[in-house]
């Protein structure tokens, strides 16, 4: 038998590429070439001095080449790990009261209004929008729990090329918002057949999506842990945001020791589970994470808008457990993951300040959470995430004299200073 055939190559690069590795958070490389095939797979990377070796082996011409200008390079997709769709109808607004109290009067009435596929489709079009125009090429969504429109989530964002996982809510427990609610078997059916819908979606995978423990009987946590094992299907949900929710579960689910057990134990807490938030996670609780190979979806806008808590990344990471980071719109005021890299470094920079910590994370690995992080984070690091050869190119050119660029460059500033303005300007 021959050989496989090669792909050919659809484009071929030249100029600076930034991304992480795991050895490296922040990998600056100069003077590269970037191959990438007619699948849009990475066939190779590397220093301009290979250019006649790889040229012969893949045949392309230096014609071919697209040369990036001293001021341009790429990086990989920013990945958002926790964003909800529905709540960006109202971002930038309603962050004046403490999580449980902002559920009530704000979100679980705006969600409800999602059965109208006409507001959903405006309010789902603009949000995807957005989130590719502040550079997220990947993005984990709760919907609603409507069916109808969660699938119109699901194609818009399959229409606009987005990667994405999509989240139909599951909830049968809402007394002070009893309009918005399910019955438990009509969740689960649901959710079990709009996981079938999204085959005909290349990028799009559905994600069971318990809102969080006092949203959800145990009966509905059970089914729905089922139905992951069974589908072996991602989970999504909220864990421990703020200290009144936590005492809340506590009173409600007596029966286990604590937040994290109330997920693992209804099969809800594997190796495809990110949980958003985490901020009073016990030490058993992130051995428990670890030990699954659940991940953290940091939302540090979030935390601080409606005042729910800190989370100690430096913690997390120290326990070996998978984390990136997410906007959690609307409770983050900010549709933008470079948002999100700099809340992550003031949150960091408030614990050192406080002597939570001794020292703080750095802005390389901030990035690397928004990037690589992410994509492990959602079980997606084999495919995107950074530039190694065989995955997929999801990158962004940046260009740092853009027209119409938020920050002034002078004649003295070389790469290492516009790499460190772009993360710290504002967008």
């Amino acid at each position: 038998m021959g050989s496989p055939q090669r792909r050919s190559l659809a484009h071929v690069f030249r100029g600076t590429f930034v991304h992480s590795v795991p050895s490296a958070p922040m990998e600056i490389l100069h003077g590269h070439l970037l191959g990438v095939d007619d699948s849009g797979t990475i066939a190779f990377l590397e220093q301009t001095d290979q250019q006649e070796q790889l040229a012969k082996k893949w045949g392309f011409k230096t014609s071919d080449i697209r040369e990036l200008s001293n001021h341009e390079f790429f990086m990989p997709g920013m990945v958002d790990t926790h964003i909800h769709a529905p709540q960006y109808s109202f971002t930038g607004t309603r962050v004046d009261l403490p999580l449980l109290q902002w559920l009530i009067t704000y979100t679980f009435p705006t969600e409800a209004k999602y059965k109208d596929s006409d507001f959903a489709e405006e309010v789902y079009t603009r949000v995807v929008r957005r989130t590719l125009k502040n550079g997220t090429t990947t993005a984990c969504y709760f919907a609603t729990i409507y069916t109808d429109t969660s699938l119109l989530l699901a194609e818009i964002i399959d229409k606009f090329g987005q990667r994405a996982f999509v989240g139909k809510v599951c909830m049968d427990m809402n007394d002070s918002v009893p309009q918005y609610k399910e019955n438990t078997a009509d969740s689960v059916q649901e959710t079990e057949s709009m996981s079938f819908s999204y085959f005909q979606y290349p990028r799009v995978q559905p994600v069971i999506t318990p809102r969080f423990g006092p949203s959800c009987t145990e009966d509905l946590l059970c089914a729905l842990g089922d139905l992951a094992q069974a589908r072996d299907l991602h989970v999504q949900s909220h864990i421990s945001e703020n200290e009144e929710e936590l005492k809340l579960v506590e009173n409600m689910f007596p029966a286990y020791q604590n937040y994290t057990e109330l997920y693992d134990k209804n099969k809800l807490l594997t190796s495809k589970t990110v949980m958003a938030h985490a901020c009073y996670l016990s030490e058993e609780e992130l051995k428990l994470f670890s030990l699954r190979g659940a991940a953290i979806s940091h939302c540090p806008n979030s935390n601080f808008s409606l005042r729910s808590g800190v989370l100690n990344v430096q913690k997390v990471l120290k326990h070996n457990v998978k984390l990136g980071l997410g906007t959690d719109v609307a409770g983050g005021y900010s549709a933008s993951m470079l948002d999100a890299i700099r809340k992550t470094m003031i949150a960091s920079n408030s614990l050192q300040i406080n002597k939570m910590n001794e020292t703080g994370l750095t802005l390389e690995e901030a990035f690397q959470l928004a990037t690589l992080g992410g994509s492990q984070a959602l079980g997606l690091d084999d495919v995107i995430g950074n530039f190694e050869v065989g995955k997929e190119f999801d990158a962004l050119l940046i260009n740092t004299k853009a027209s119409d660029s938020p920050f002034d460059l002078f004649s003295a500033d070389n790469f290492e200073v516009i790499r460190t303005g772009l993360m710290i300007q504002k967008i």
